[in-house]
């Protein structure tokens, strides 16, 4: 059902990067899109904790399997399905896009791994950067422009927010609150139900069982509504279902007898 972004060296969506400098990169162009390629067939996307509360309005949101999980929001139940966007890249209208999405074809990436620091990168393979004469430059005389500066800044952003959502994810093993997660859909016609696994989510029951002064304290810092949020988002499940029945991406199944 969910996966984590590919373990490689390159994360998801990217198929390359280089580290943009205005002395390769002087004449280069940025263009804006009303078509998200990268997110074909592309059913699970990255998240941070300050999304939540966005995000939990049309994604169901989950953990990734394995001992470094990461939140993801379910654009589709099955690899390869994605209902909110179509074959050419349009996006459903009035969705919320995760931020990861909306940062490619830049991020952020150390140049070395004993690198102190992060530089600004991005994915030459996109369509979106080139030697081209339309879109915002990148340089000008030399310097940075403000749109790469904007760009810098919104990548910036997503790190310190990768941080906090790493905190609360620590926060969430400390408590042993996450545990494998099944879902089950019974199709009317179908004789089993469709089950999904291969994701994590807060443990009920174990969730009950915190104390009291640790509730309190995960409310004062906008934990417990993080878990609410994630908790409240799974009814989206069947929705999702539905999305992929209705735009023929729904799993097969034998009928009933």
């Amino acid at each position: 059902m969910a996966s984590a972004p590919p373990s490689a060296n390159l994360p998801l969506f990217y198929q390359d990067l280089v580290p943009l400098n205005s002395q390769d990169h002087a004449n280069f162009h940025s263009k804006t899109t009303d078509r998200a390629k990268w997110l074909i067939n592309q059913h699970a996307v990255p998240l941070t904790v300050e999304e939540f509360p966005q995000a939990q309005r049309y994604y169901p949101i989950v953990f990734s399997a394995g001992e470094n999980p990461v939140p993801l929001a379910l654009m589709g139940l099955n690899e390869g399905v994605n209902v909110f966007v179509s074959d050419d890249g349009a996006v459903a209208d009035g969705i919320y896009l995760p931020a990861y999405a909306r940062r490619y074809p830049f991020m952020l990436a150390k140049l070395a791994p004993d690198a102190a620091e992060l530089s600004l990168c991005f994915d030459p393979t996109s369509d979106l950067i080139g030697a081209f004469d339309e879109g915002s430059p990148l340089f000008a005389a030399g310097e940075a422009t403000e749109a790469t500066k904007a760009m810098l800044g919104f990548c910036e952003q997503f790190e310190r927010a990768g941080q906090r959502t790493a905190a609360f994810i620590e926060e969430l093993k400390k408590h042993d609150l996450l545990m494998d997660g099944e879902v089950g859909i019974q199709q009317e016609g179908v004789a089993q139900p469709f089950v999904y696994r291969g994701f994590q989510m807060v443990n009920q029951e174990k969730l009950r069982e915190v104390r009291g002064d640790v509730l309190r304290g995960w409310n004062q810092s906008g934990l417990l509504p993080l878990v609410f949020a994630h908790l409240f988002s799974l009814e989206l499940v069947r929705e999702i279902f539905a999305k992929q029945v209705t735009q023929g991406k729904g799993p097969v199944a034998l009928p009933t007898a």
